[in-house]
């Protein structure tokens, strides 16, 4: 079955979301020690097989925290930079810093559906 994809709207929901599983962090924490890792040498230090770190690896590369750079047969990784940025705004903010993103700014409007727009229904 395929998997549906989920649109977030704020950013940083993705981004904990990501980390807030116990093999993520363990993969995020082992990037931070080591600078760039080898894919294949996630199966050891987070004790899971091949096929679940990449399912973890995708997570994290669409949330933006980590990204991948192919090197013949082999895919390494490294955490973006800005991921700890954000990271580190957010703990601000949640211990009373200034927003760094308004949350108003993040909502968007509702889409309409095709029948509802004028150029889908010309007898308006």
């Amino acid at each position: 079955m395929p998997r549906t994809r989920t649109t977030l709207i704020d950013p940083d929901v993705q981004l904990l979301q990501a980390l807030g599983h116990p093999t993520r962090l363990a993969i995020v924490r082992e990037l931070t020690g080591g600078g760039e890792v080898c894919a294949c040498d996630f199966t050891s230090c987070c004790d899971v097989s091949q096929p679940t770190v990449s399912h973890h690896l995708r997570i994290l590369k669409e949330a933006g925290v980590i990204e991948p750079e192919r090197r013949g047969t082999w895919i390494f990784y490294r955490i973006v930079p800005t991921a700890a940025e954000r990271l580190r705004a957010l703990a601000g903010e949640l211990v009373g810093a200034p927003q760094v993103i308004p949350v108003a700014a993040l909502r968007r409007s509702p889409v309409r559906k095709t029948a509802d727009r004028p150029e889908a229904n010309p007898a308006n």
